[in-house]
């Protein structure tokens, strides 16, 4: 053996190859003593055969461990082969040169084999064989591109309107419904807006606006409701903008003195109608400290409770003015006109004329007062029709066609009228001549004015003097 340690530490160096007594000289120091002692022992002929396999089994740990020493300290460590070369490198390669793209592990563990067979790694494709699913494109990736994804489909997104706002946008679609009365164009605009959770308020804000308006407005509102409850609201959302107007009733009598009774109508109607559901008022029994609440919640109670009361709410609101029979409104002019001429209340009668919504059919108010005129006795009646015709003049109610087409109606009925009236021409005359003092006709229709027959003279000397 001793023979042998003296050729290795002889013998000439191959090439490429670790010399192991380099290995011995820079192997850690502490075993180098021992050593010594085994080899003197050997030459001395006292080694035993367990020092023996003890002396080799050092041997053989300290040249791995410099093995691994060197190929930890060079970054590009290099396998050798038995022969010299460089294990995996290309063999027409310049020797010495490592394959950088070589995927085998070169620190000296392992099998030899690529890591995690091929498949492991940044930007590589993964194993031969795998099958990957489509993915969907990500249109938050910055390198998504839009075009090369085919059809694409643009989706309508209507944000939710805010509470606030909602009453900017609803006002004006229902100020332009009372216009057209189209329930349907309503129901449009509405499905265009995304009320979200606040679409009950549509309601409320429909009933406010109409108990500001006319009686013909209101009407509308109870057919919108109606027919909106069948399509866009539930009972549920009507029952709870009614609730809220309930609660806003002190401020809405403000405006409106007569918002509770009006408020009363229109729940009866809207339970007529199924908008509402028939416990609406049941809820409200004992529960009710508004004093305004309470009075609107009894008409509606008062009304449900008459006697075919159900068939009857069609017509709470009245009927509207252009639908209204000539001979109702004939009537309801001369009892607006009777009851000024009891009252003498000018802006009361205005507001008489106004309800009845019929702004053509004014004329039929100028005829009928000139005739209470020619039928009555005494000045007391002209003069009050004077200041009435004058005071509508004034504020706009009667237009200038119709204040004429009132005179020249009266000018055609002349002649039946003096068989029940025989002072009747003269007395025209004297009312109209009045009428053009106060500028309340003009000119041209006072002189239109027919005479009350032939015209005599004192004489042919006269010079066509008029006799008085």
């Amino acid at each position: 053996m001793a023979t042998e340690v003296e050729m290795w530490s002889t013998a000439k160096q191959a090439d490429g190859m670790f010399s192991l007594d380099e290995n011995l000289t820079e192997a850690n120091r502490p075993y180098a003593d021992d050593d010594d002692e085994l080899i003197e022992a050997e030459v001395n002929g006292n080694w035993t055969p367990q020092e023996k396999a003890l002396h080799e089994a050092r041997l053989k740990a300290k040249a791995k461990r410099r093995l691994r020493k060197s190929s930890s300290r060079n970054s590009t460590s290099e396998s050798f082969s038995e022969s010299g070369d460089l294990a995996g490198s290309d063999p027409n390669s310049p020797k010495g040169k490592a394959n950088t793209n070589d995927r085998k592990s070169r620190t000296g563990k392992g099998r030899g084999l690529p890591k995690k067979g091929g498949a492991g790694g940044k930007g590589v494709w993964g194993a031969a064989g795998m099958v990957y699913e489509d993915e969907e494109p990500d249109v938050l990736d910055p390198n998504y591109d839009e075009s090369s994804q085919g059809d694409t489909v643009y989706a309508k997104v209507v944000p939710e309107v805010d509470e606030k706002e909602l009453g900017k946008m609803v006002n004006p679609i229902v100020k332009e419904y009372f216009e057209h009365g189209d329930t349907k164009e309503v129901q449009m605009l509405l499905k265009e807006l995304n009320l979200g959770p606040h679409k009950y308020e549509f309601s409320s804000v429909a009933v406010s606006l109409s108990l500001e308006g006319k009686a013909s407005h209101r009407e509308l509102t109870s057919r919108l409701l109606s027919d909106l409850s069948v399509k866009l609201l539930s009972q549920s959302d009507m029952a709870r903008a009614f609730d809220k107007i309930l609660k806003e009733l002190p401020d809405l009598i403000l405006d409106t003195p007569e918002a509770p009774q009006m408020l009363g109508q229109f729940i009866a109607r809207g339970i007529a109608d199924h908008v509402l559901p028939m416990s609406f008022l049941d809820c409200y029994k004992g529960k009710v400290d508004c004093e305004h609440a309470r009075v609107a919640l009894d008409r509606a109670a008062v009304l449900l409770s008459m006697k075919r009361g159900m068939v009857r709410l069609d017509n709470v609101w009245g009927v509207g003015g252009g639908l209204r029979p000539v001979k109702h409104l004939v009537k309801e002019m001369n009892l607006l006109l009777k009851e000024y001429l009891t009252s003498g209340d000018v802006s009361e009668a205005g507001r008489c004329l106004r309800e009845l919504e019929v702004p053509h059919f004014h004329h039929e108010l100028v005829y009928e007062a000139i005739v209470m005129v020619l039928e009555s006795k005494g000045d007391t009646a002209s003069h009050m029709m004077v200041k009435l015709l004058q005071a509508f003049w004034k504020m706009g109610h009667i237009t200038v066609d119709q204040m004429n087409r009132g005179f020249q109606r009266v000018y055609d009925d002349l002649p039946e009228i003096n068989l029940d009236v025989p002072h009747a021409h003269s007395i025209m005359e004297t009312f109209v001549d009045l009428c053009f003092q106060e500028s309340v006709i003009t000119k041209q229709l006072r002189d239109a004015c027919p005479s009350r027959g032939r015209k005599r003279f004192v004489s042919e000397g006269d010079g066509g003097v008029i006799k008085n």
